[in-house]
Order: C-alpha cells, then sequence, then structure tokens
C-alpha cells in the first residue's frame, strides 16, 4: 500500500506526534490502545447490531457511488446565510433513515452485485456532546463511550477540547466516494473498520481544485468528477499536487483546518471524527482562492 504522508506509533513517537500537530501538518498515529479496543469490538457484526438495535438512523442514498455534501435555504451553521439554488440543480444525494441492519445488508452485496452506476447507501451516527448546533433528542451519546479517546478533554487528538463539534461517524460501502472538499476546523479521523483511500491536498492547491463558491448548495466542494476529470474544462487541475493515504482500521489521520481531502472507501468500513478548534495557519492560502468571506467570519 502506498502511504504519502508519515505514520507515528502512539507508544513510541509522542515527540514527533507533537512536533507535527504543532507544524499543523497531516500524518497517521497508529497502535493507540484505546482506539484499538473500538477496533476490537466494531469488528463483530452481532456486537453492533446489539449496539444499534434496531433503531432508525440518519442516512445518505445515491443514485450511484458519488456522494456530494449539499445543502439549500438557511444553514446550520450560518443563521445569516442562505444557499442558492442554482438553474438547473437538483440534490445529489437524499437524506433519509435506515436500520444498522438495512444499511448492511446493502453494503454487502456491493462485493460482487453493485456497480458504480447502481444505488449508494451512507450510514451516519452523531453524538452531539457539548455541541449547541446538535439536536440531542436525535444524537448518539453512547458514541462518548465507545470512543473514549475523542472524549473533549487535552489529548493528542484534541487541541481546543472546547471547540468539540460532537462525533461524526460515516460507514461507507465499497466504492463509495466523498467528493473533494475542506472543513473548517482541524479534524481528526479515526478508521475503525475496512480501509478508505485519502487523497490529500494543501491548500495552496485551492485554486486548481475548480471549487463550488460560497452560497452553492456544494459550496468549499470541488465541482470536478475526480473519477472521471474533464482536463479540457479544467486543464488547472492537472497541474494539482497532492499526498496519498490508506487508512486501516486503528489509523487515526490528523487533518489541518482547510486542508482538502478526496475519499474512497475500498471496502465497507466504519469512520468517526471529531473536530478540536480551528488554526490560522492556512488563512491565505483560502483567502487567496476566493474564500476571504470564510476566514474573516472565523477569526470574529
Amino acid at each position: 500500500i502506498y502511504q504519502g504522508i508519515c505514520k507515528f506509533d502512539f507508544e513510541t513517537d509522542f515527540e514527533k506526534i507533537y512536533n507535527y500537530r504543532k507544524a499543523e501538518v497531516p500524518f497517521v498515529i497508529q497502535n493507540d490502545p484505546d482506539v484499538m479496543w473500538t477496533v476490537e469490538r466494531w469488528s463483530h457484526p452481532q456486537f453492533m447490531k446489539d449496539m444499534l438495535g434496531s433503531s432508525n438512523y440518519r442516512a445518505e442514498y445515491s443514485e450511484n457511488n458519488h456522494f456530494m455534501y449539499w445543502m439549500v435555504g438557511g444553514g446550520r451553521k450560518k443563521k445569516n446565510k442562505k444557499y442558492v439554488r442554482p438553474e438547473g440543480w437538483s440534490q445529489p444525494t437524499k437524506n433519509i433513515r435506515m436500520t444498522f441492519d438495512d444499511w448492511l445488508d446493502k453494503a454487502n452485496s456491493t462485493s460482487s452485485k453493485t456497480g458504480i452506476h447502481d444505488p449508494h447507501w451512507y450510514f451516519r451516527l452523531i453524538g452531539c456532546g457539548g455541541w449547541k448546533n446538535c439536536d440531542k433528542k436525535s444524537g448518539e451519546e453512547f458514541l462518548f463511550n465507545e470512543l473514549p479517546f475523542f472524549y473533549p478533554r487535552k489529548s493528542v487528538y484534541m487541541v481546543d477540547p472546547a471547540e468539540q463539534k460532537g462525533i461524526h461517524c460515516r460507514f461507507g460501502m465499497r466504492g463509495v466516494i466523498a467528493e473533494n472538499h475542506y472543513d473548517g476546523s482541524r479534524n481528526v479521523i479515526a478508521l475503525l473498520n475496512g480501509e478508505r483511500r485519502y487523497i490529500l491536498n494543501h491548500p495552496n492547491q485551492c485554486q486548481k481544485l475548480a471549487l463550488y463558491p460560497l452560497g452553492h448548495p456544494s459550496g468549499r466542494h470541488s465541482s470536478i468528477d475526480w473519477s472521471d476529470p474533464d482536463y479540457d474544462k479544467h486543464p488547472e487541475f492537472t497541474e494539482s499536487l497532492g499526498n496519498e493515504i490508506v487508512l486501516q482500521a486503528g489509523d487515526v489521520l490528523y487533518l489541518p483546518t482547510y486542508w482538502f481531502h478526496y475519499i474512497i472507501s475500498l471496502e465497507t468500513n466504519f469512520q468517526c471524527n471529531t473536530r478540536s478548534g480551528i488554526s490560522s495557519d492556512y488563512s491565505q492560502d483560502l483567502s487567496d482562492c476566493g474564500f476571504a468571506q470564510v476566514v474573516r467570519a472565523q477569526k470574529k
């Protein structure tokens, strides 16, 4: 497996881990006993079925293997921000609810029956914790017990616990693609089952990624189909640079603010992530790319 960024051992590389985190560059942590404890538990289908039961949870449905984020109307976090529906635009996915058993049955069918042009499903869990913009009535707060390494306290994973925005888990079917985008805060991503391929771009590559603008339902996401790019339409994309990493169960990726990531599920997988505040190291790169409004808003 080709790995394009550094991997550090939780037990022996603590100094390197903290130096890389201080420098705000991506890296992967391996062999954390707490993470491996969760990996062991979540590797047993019956344990997952017992934990999640027969309740309906958040999920996303796509008519193919691409999952593009979108939002229309008023934003959840930007109270005065409106996402305008462009002429001819239609939502790329549907938000639905389904049981874990239903999702797992569909995920298991992808190994031999489901192609990239067939329907795919993305299963989601959210633990709110102290995040104010989260509906705790429908939150999965048990995630804080299952993932104690993401508890909001100072740790190798949590730079600013007071700014944590819950725990978000996404379970992917084989072939699922999450389109390239940046997030506006530090991101720590734990893979707890299966494998995912990540392609990362430094924020200074922003102008080469043809992002949808602010106000678009899929703003801050690349408009390019990375699985079949149109180089005539986007010649600048041929000059973009990136790093590749394949995360395996037990790997934890530290992703600084504004770093771009494109994600492919290589097999059925369970991923959970959390946020811990904002760094300004790459603010100028984002401003130069036409997103100065985002940078200014985050400084307030």
